[in-house]
């Protein structure tokens, strides 16, 4: 079995499996739970740093979409910050998902909810969405990510994607203006990592 074909059929840590972790998060130092088969097992990989330092604040209520939840920093980092949010945590890894719902649960956030695609309603509109997208699956299944959730921005919201700029940040940038027709800057540029912006689609 490949790493990637593991990715993204792995089945949920058993007990000896996960272990816990410290890491501070919306400036708090808390203890999470990770284990091996998930992205960045062994703690907050430099792109997320970047995206959770560097994003604008997210508002305080809202409906919000972390895309590619692995454990969770992202959803964790938003139910810290944004308490009376939903925050709707996607991966298509079981293992993380279940990962994610743990720690959620031990830091008692109630409004991140964890799950595949197919659990998020077909009418949920996101306020906010925050991401470090898996650049390395590929293009063609990277683009057809941003295609299906990008487009589901409500009025008002944005998206804040953080993107390596030796794996192509630039490109992506284009493609998210010239294919989807929304606008899309650059926020900021931080350790050889890029922060996008992206907005909705002007009516």
């Amino acid at each position: 079995m490949s790493d990637h074909d593991h990715y993204f059929t792995a089945a949920p840590a058993s007990d000896g499996e996960r272990r816990p972790l410290r890491v501070r998060l919306a400036g708090r130092d808390v203890e999470v739970e990770v284990a091996g088969g998930v992205f960045s097992p062994g703690g907050l990989d430099k792109g997320t740093r970047v995206l959770l330092d560097e994003a604008p604040a997210p508002p305080p209520t809202g409906t919000f979409l972390d895309l590619g939840c692995g454990w969770g920093p992202v959803a964790l980092t938003l139910g810290l910050r944004s308490p009376g949010a939903t925050v709707w945590a996607v991966d298509v890894n079981e293992r993380a998902l279940d990962l994610c719902r743990r720690n959620a649960a031990a830091l008692g956030l109630t409004g991140v909810r964890a799950g595949v695609a197919a659990d998020v309603p077909a009418e949920a509109r996101f306020d906010l969405i925050w991401s470090n997208p898996p650049i390395r699956v590929g293009k063609a299944v990277l683009h057809d990510l941003l295609r299906t959730w990008l487009p589901r921005l409500a009025p008002g919201g944005r998206a804040s994607l953080v993107v390596q700029k030796n794996l192509g940040s630039d490109s992506l940038q284009r493609w998210v203006e010239a294919e989807l027709g929304m606008p899309c800057r650059r926020l900021t540029s931080v350790k050889g990592f890029r922060v996008l912006e992206v907005t909705p689609a002007h009516p």
